[in-house]
């Protein structure tokens, strides 16, 4: 396919592929995934129209667009509604409750509750075109901190930024699909009384999401330029179950997505809540290009990371959306710039340690982008915040 891009988008990506291939290029890629209701104060606060894009506004280095993964495609089903709150089901056959002004919806129930059911559970085709070329209802895009519904085809978001932004793709890995299907409780519970079963399933999984990163690649037609891996697997304090069960089962299938991902000559980035730095390695030995959120309130560090782990795995993210929110100004440049000493030689990707929340204004939000932005040129001159040990 014959694509023009304009100066500026080649000029992202070339930022952010350098980045990614622990090189130094222009300056520090930035950008961001940010919660809607943020999106909302965002506008707000700077008397922007309704439907205002925070990537184009500060024309930032990259972004993600995500297809529809529901195993079952097919339009919310609306349970209940009132002014309080809405209950649905989606195409994971989750029962999924909403309450207006919280931040996060609550799993009531899923569908998938017993290992016979779990069984004859079958998934629609990865293939289906109408995953990206139709609109519609999804959980992934559209069970948030909003309910958004009748989303437009995935292709066409695709283009909508393919000429000014650098354009990631974007996939469930196994244990992240799986909750959604048979939630959180059986997962750990039956990881320990039906092992085998529950393995048998998770392959099946795999198969699924393999079949999504190809199809998804196919239908881009060259329009992609990384992918995303979704897959929450740790908490606070560490792994949320055995890193053997994880080698054995969920490794294989992140390999895989990696492998199909850099044969059509795409980067990953993989985002993973909490800390799972005990599969870190994992992670370097299966080739993954970039780890993602690095969550500061999980006690992870990209200085103490690169220490580490030196060149052999990229980073992307790690600061701290609570100091974001709270700290002085003061405190709040040094914690950027001693992080920025991450992106010596490359490699790091600054962004929020998850996703910028709404108790981030607007003005904190600029304040950090302003920086990365003016101390972020290379050869970095960090001042009294440069680690010189660190390169």
């Amino acid at each position: 396919m014959n694509i023009e891009r304009s100066a500026g988008c080649l000029a992202k990506l070339d930022r952010v592929n350098k980045a990614l291939r622990h090189e130094e290029g222009d300056r520090v890629p930035v950008s961001d995934f940010f919660w809607s209701s943020f999106i909302a104060r965002w506008r707000k606060e700077l008397g922007l129209p309704a439907d205002a894009d925070i990537y184009r506004y500060y024309d930032l280095d990259w972004i993600c667009v995500t297809p529809n993964m529901d195993p079952h495609i097919k339009p919310f089903e609306v349970i209940s509604e009132s002014e309080d709150d809405i209950v649905l089901k989606s195409g994971f056959e989750a029962t999924i409750r909403k309450k207006f002004g919280t931040q996060m919806p609550y799993f009531s129930g899923f569908d998938t509750d017993t290992l016979e059911k779990m069984a004859a559970f079958r998934f629609d085709d990865p293939w289906d075109d109408r995953r990206y070329f139709s609109g519609g209802d999804d959980q992934i895009n559209g069970i948030g901190d909003v309910i958004t519904r009748d989303l437009p085809p995935w292709i066409d978001r695709v283009k909508s930024y393919h000429d000014d932004f650098p354009v990631y793709g974007s996939v469930c890995e196994g244990h992240e699909t799986l909750w959604r299907i048979i939630g959180s409780e059986n997962v750990f519970m039956w990881m320990g009384l039906y092992p085998d079963e529950l393995g048998e399933f998770i392959a099946r999984v795999g198969e699924y999401v393999v079949g999504l990163t190809k199809a998804q690649i196919k239908a881009a037609g060259g329009l992609l330029d990384g992918m995303v891996v979704w897959g929450d697997v740790a908490y606070h304090n560490g792994m949320l179950f055995s890193p053997v069960y994880w080698r054995e089962h969920f490794k294989p299938i992140v390999a895989e997505i990696i492998k199909v991902c850099h044969g059509a000559g795409l980067p990953v980035i993989y985002h993973g809540c909490g800390n799972a730095s005990a599969i870190y390695d994992d992670y370097i030995e299966i080739g993954l290009d970039s780890y993602n959120p690095l969550e500061a309130k999980a006690g992870l560090d990209v200085i103490d990371l690169r220490r580490k782990y030196g060149h052999r795995m990229g980073f992307c993210g790690n600061i701290d959306a609570l100091a974001w929110a709270n700290d002085s100004l003061d405190d709040l440049k040094a914690q950027v710039l001693r992080k920025m000493n991450a992106a010596k030689g490359g490699g790091y990707i600054m962004q929020s340690d998850h996703s910028v929340p709404s108790n981030v204004s607007a003005e904190r939000y600029e304040f950090v982008l302003n920086l990365i932005r003016q101390y972020g040129a290379y050869p970095l001159q960090l001042g009294e915040f440069d680690i010189p040990d660190l390169k």
